[in-house]
């Protein structure tokens, strides 16, 4: 079961993903009109009555499955070096000295890179030539704070998702900061739904992988998070309000592009699909942009 929006009938729509159908949520001019809302005002938790008031129950493959926070209402937080592996193929690659993070290496993709699940992902050769994929494992926010203590923290977590934190890394490189180089257009395919936090007994027993044209490039578990997701929480909370429908990508395992000898970066006409066990998994296709 998971939380999903979609395109129905040319009407972007919210719901649950049950047994492969869409339970569409009711609408009217007293409900919300968006996850995001729903999510925000409290009712999306109330899954059985949103399944109780579905009208409309097309079948997942008669709907477009959009990222389920098609605009989130901030930048997505990423942790950048959050698996240690990747640290240490990172840094070798750059040719500095190996040693994991004493503290989160803290960025942001812009909302207007949010995109489905099963997009199109267009590669301009003018912005970047050096399109690099990471498979993630990313937190939605259901109950904002400030301060939160750490072990209370899993608490204030709505659900799960999956997020491709797609990177140019020559522009990331270039601007010796991370901000331009995440926040390309179609830079963060993100879905196919949200997991509810109840569903996911621990965030840090999964398995994610990274496939490009079927080959295996990332193999990783989340069990070698460097930061894990209540004390990344607590330590953000400690210095910004968190906020329903925040959404933070917790980091990538090794396998990226750029760490490969020669490096390997994405083409017109590659397939990417990134995975995170019991979550889901995304499939996007580079494109030429026109």
């Amino acid at each position: 079961m998971q939380y999903v929006s979609v395109v129905h009938h040319q009407i972007t729509r919210w719901g649950m993903l049950h047994e492969g159908r869409v339970h569409l949520a009711a609408t009217a001019p007293d409900h919300p009109a968006t996850l995001l809302a729903a999510l925000q005002d409290g009712r999306a938790a109330d899954r059985t009555r949103i399944l109780a008031d579905a009208r409309e129950t097309p079948a997942v493959d008669e709907v477009e499955l959009l990222a389920p926070i098609p605009r989130p209402p901030r930048n997505i937080i990423c942790l950048g070096l959050n698996y240690a592996e990747h640290a240490r193929e990172s840094q070798q690659a750059k040719g500095q000295e190996l040693a994991l993070p004493e503290h989160p290496v803290v960025f942001t993709k812009a909302t207007s890179s949010v995109t489905g699940p099963t997009a199109d992902i267009p590669l301009d050769p003018r912005v970047t030539t050096q399109l690099d994929w990471e498979v993630e494992l990313a937190v939605v926010i259901g109950t904002g704070g400030r301060h939160i203590p750490e072990d209370r923290a899993l608490e204030h977590v709505f659900g799960y998702t999956v997020i491709n934190d797609l990177s140019a890394r020559d522009l990331q490189f270039q601007h010796k900061q991370f901000f331009l180089g995440k926040s390309l257009d179609g830079g963060c395919p993100m879905g196919p739904g949200i997991t509810p936090a109840d569903r996911v007994s621990d965030p840090h027993a999964l398995r994610l992988w990274c496939d490009v044209n079927g080959e295996r490039q990332q193999d990783g578990h989340t069990s070698d998070q460097v930061f894990r997701v209540a004390d990344t929480i607590a330590r953000l909370s400690a210095v910004m309000t968190l906020e329903p429908g925040d959404i933070i990508a917790t980091g990538t395992p090794s396998g990226v592009g750029f760490a490969q000898q020669p490096p390997r970066f994405l083409q017109p006409g590659d397939v990417v699909e990134c995975g995170v066990e019991g979550i889901g998994t995304l499939r996007n296709r580079i494109v030429a942009a026109a």
